[in-house]
């Protein structure tokens, strides 16, 4: 677990005033504290962050910069999200710093490393698919820099997120294709360590169970990528009692699903639906133009960033737990009936 000024503080017996000012290297402390600090400091891989204490203690205006992590920055959802945080902190007076992890947890440390070195004021993160621990993200708030989860949030730290309603955005969607006529629908979803698979694996079920129709465990599939969908999808098809819906995880595996389903001949929707679950620009660039759940990314990122500043403004305590819900919306097209 990464040090805080506290513990240099109890190591040294001194006051946090004067460790900050030693790693500062402030004259009022001996040069030979200020050297044993500042080593000690270095040997504990500890980095001092001022800006977060400036901007609520000095009428002045510092450097106000916000560090963003993405999974996949190509990805539609995650671009948006960006795109509204950006907007929501350039209102403020705020610069934005962004990069992606690439769904890996050693990536994502990295980052976090050179966004606490870069003197963040806030860090704003949906979190790498393969992400198990946590002392990355522990660290900034042990150093007073808040830190708000969107879209994948991380249940190890309880702090501050901004997430859709992927349950009720998967139920509605499932439920539609039954209203339409559809009794055997497949589900492709993400590893379920993630909370949104979860919540949209949980939506899924809870619809069939509400229309009384039996879960089937065979319709389900691990698969949340178009060259996978592609892949897996034939398999489902050629059964003799094959899916007459897929609902997918999102837009990207919905489309894998429809290129499958029309080479192998069947039509959509009449013999097959599907639904996704984005709302992307490939949702109206497929043929028929995809039915999915929109997720109102940029209002994600607008809420992500309006807390974060708040924080660090001091308009919303430190230890404020804030957890807001963006709503989402079913965009029904051609393929669904």
């Amino acid at each position: 677990m990464p040090i805080t000024m506290k513990d240099i503080a109890r190591e040294f017996g001194v006051s946090v005033a004067t460790v900050s000012r030693a790693l500062s290297d402030n004259p009022r402390i001996s040069k030979q504290r200020r050297n044993a600090i500042q080593a000690y400091a270095k040997a504990h891989n500890f980095y001092p962050n001022a800006i977060g204490a400036q901007l609520r203690l000095n009428k002045e205006r510092p450097l106000k910069l916000i560090g963003v992590i993405v999974p996949q920055l190509p990805h539609y959802y995650f671009s948006t999200i960006l795109s509204g945080i950006e907007e929501e902190a350039s209102t403020h007076g705020y610069m934005v710093i962004f990069a992606q992890s690439n769904e890996t947890y050693e990536r994502e440390a990295r980052i976090c490393q050179q966004f606490f070195r870069n003197k963040v004021c806030g860090v704003i993160v949906s979190q790498a698919k393969d992400t198990r621990r946590y002392d990355h993200f522990q660290q900034f708030l042990d150093s007073g820099i808040p830190i708000v989860f969107y879209d994948r949030i991380c249940t190890g730290i309880d702090t501050s997120r901004v997430v859709v309603d992927d349950y009720m955005g998967a139920f509605n969607a499932v439920s539609h294709l039954i209203e339409t006529g559809c009794r055997r629908i497949a589900f492709f979803g993400s590893d379920m360590s993630m909370q949104i698979s979860k919540n949209r694996y949980n939506g899924y079920r809870d619809a069939l169970f509400r229309h009384g129709i039996e879960w089937d465990e065979s319709l389900v599939c691990m698969c949340d990528n178009r060259q996978s969908a592609e892949v897996l999808t034939p398999a489902f098809l050629n059964r003799e009692n094959r899916p007459d819906a897929f609902f997918a995880v999102n837009d990207d595996t919905a489309i894998g699903i429809l290129y499958a389903t029309k080479k192998l001949g069947l039509r959509v929707p009449e013999e097959v639906s599907i639904c996704g679950f984005t709302n992307g620009e490939r949702a109206v660039a497929c043929d028929p133009m995809l039915t999915t759940v929109e997720q109102r990314g940029k209002r994600v990122g607008e809420e992500a960033a309006n807390i974060l500043i708040s924080q660090v403004e001091g308009h919303l305590p430190m230890d404020k737990v804030e957890k807001r819900v963006v709503r989402t919306k079913l965009i029904v097209r051609g393929t669904s009936r």
